[in-house]
């Protein structure tokens, strides 16, 4: 029996020096992987706010469009659109928009977002949906669609491609074609739509140009046109 004993003694202290091994081995590789995240911290990368005006015959046109990353959560984010049309000789506008949205980033390039979006006619609602960007030094590509949470649900789709090749170091051609579509499911028609069409020329954060917006509203599609002069800004 006192030999039994002893000998699974002795069975575990000759356990114990390999337990120890790879004890010390784990912390070992453990702590060279946080030095090395201590060396290189993960950084957001955010694009700048871009914002745009339109001077035409109907009025002034605002947009801006924020996609902005957590410094120390870098997969999640806010984005937001806000566009508004103040016409000539009103003193009120009763075109705006503004949507913004918490987003978490599931792979590169797509996110889940729920917030809020706003309008005159409709109020404020929840809303939910999926985003997709894709960029490069000469393309852009964002793909915003939504539904809202009422009881005549909305569901939308928001399409933005631009193109801007190098002149020079400085200059660049700019091109935007932005689409929307708005659609309701209670009355399975479209509520709202617009094509927006831009070009001109980019100087370093500034863009400046021809353009147009062809807005369409309701059901009944009350279309309100406008051309003019635009001017963009890269903020921050």
């Amino acid at each position: 029996m006192i030999l039994n004993i002893h000998t699974g003694r002795q069975r575990k202290m000759n356990k114990m020096p390999a337990v120890r091994y790879a004890f010390i081995i784990l912390f070992s590789l453990l702590s060279r992987n946080a030095a090395g995240q201590e060396k290189t911290p993960v950084q957001a990368v955010s694009p700048p706010i871009n914002t745009e005006v339109l001077a035409s015959n109907r009025g002034l046109a605002f947009q801006m469009i924020i996609d902005k990353k957590i410094s120390s959560i870098p997969r999640l984010g806010f984005f937001s659109v806000t566009s508004l049309v103040g016409e000539w000789g009103e003193d009120q506008i009763g075109d705006y928009m503004t949507q913004a949205s918490l987003t978490y980033e599931l792979v590169k390039g797509l996110k889940f977002a729920g917030g809020f979006h706003v309008t005159p006619v409709k109020g404020m609602r929840p809303i939910a949906g999926l985003i997709y960007t894709k960029a490069s030094p000469v393309w852009l590509f964002v793909a915003n669609s939504r539904i809202d949470y009422s009881k005549d649900t909305n569901v939308e789709g928001m399409f933005l491609v631009e193109y801007k090749p190098e002149i020079n170091d400085n200059w660049r051609f700019y091109s935007r074609l932005q689409a929307l579509y708005e659609y309701s499911t209670v009355i399975d028609m479209q509520t709202r739509s617009y094509l927006m069409a831009r070009a001109g020329l980019s100087y370093k954060e500034i863009t400046f140009g021809a353009g147009t917006n062809i807005d369409y509203y309701g059901p009944e599609k009350h279309n309100e046109n406008s051309f003019g002069g635009f001017v963009s800004f890269l903020l921050f």
